[in-house]
């Protein structure tokens, strides 16, 4: 009995991953003929009958089944209050930042950490400073910050140069802080994780810097203080 229950469940699973394919394979067939640089990675069904949620990288757009309407745009849920379209892309932005891992990230915390955000920054940003002048009274609220490394003017870049020493300090986080204040601090070569921050960054969508985002994967607006930060976590 255990055996053919089994045996039907691995036929369905089969048939559905099947559909799921020839769907994917028709949408991919569909938004070549805009541009060849769409490159589907995922499909899902919503709760509107007929329509998809497309994800084409960072983007998601929804299709009818038969791939020869693309719809650009939200979906809120008005019974329930959500906006289901932003909480896709934050699911999305929670898996792309656990790819980081902690030996990557310049992380100033709390003696308890009850919260984190993380930061993509860039040393020759006012608002960045202004940030980094709050991290006290953030980590006062048990809020960590974690930072990665986001030079607006490129990887190969005079700013790019000096984070890649940052990151290669022997006390990152005294760097940063120093290279923020426009001040001296010592480095040595090193393999330094810029150019795979800033790759994560515009994949993530970062157009500027501060960009951060909460660890429920939800982005604010460039620069806030730290009682909206707080308020954002706990909203």
């Amino acid at each position: 009995m255990k055996i053919r229950f089994y045996l039907l469940l691995f036929i369905f699973i089969s048939i559905e991953i099947s559909a799921d394919e020839e769907l994917k394979k028709r949408f991919q067939e569909s938004l070549s003929r805009l541009s060849s640089d769409f490159e589907i990675t995922d499909v899902k069904a919503t709760p509107i009958k007929g329509v998809y949620q497309v994800t084409i990288g960072p983007d998601i757009v929804y299709m009818t089944k038969d791939g020869n309407y693309v719809l650009k745009g939200e979906i809120l849920d008005i019974s329930n209050r959500r906006n289901i379209t932003e909480d896709v892309r934050a699911e999305n932005r929670v898996h792309l930042l656990n790819t980081i891992s902690e030996k990557e990230y310049i992380e100033f915390s709390p003696s308890l950490t009850k919260n984190y955000i993380y930061v993509f920054t860039d040393t020759d940003c006012g608002y960045c400073r202004k940030l980094h002048r709050d991290v006290p009274e953030l980590n006062s609220m048990g809020i960590a910050v974690r930072y990665l490394a986001y030079p607006r003017t490129g990887v190969d870049s005079k700013i790019g140069d000096e984070m890649r020493d940052v990151w290669c300090a022997s006390d990152r986080r005294k760097a940063l802080t120093a290279a923020k204040n426009r001040e001296q601090f010592q480095s040595k070569p090193c393999d330094a994780p810029i150019a795979r921050h800033y790759a994560l960054g515009k994949e993530l969508g970062v157009s500027g810097t501060p960009a951060i985002f909460l660890e429920n994967g939800i982005k604010l607006p460039g620069y806030i203080p730290p009682d909206e930060i707080y308020r954002q976590i706990h909203n």
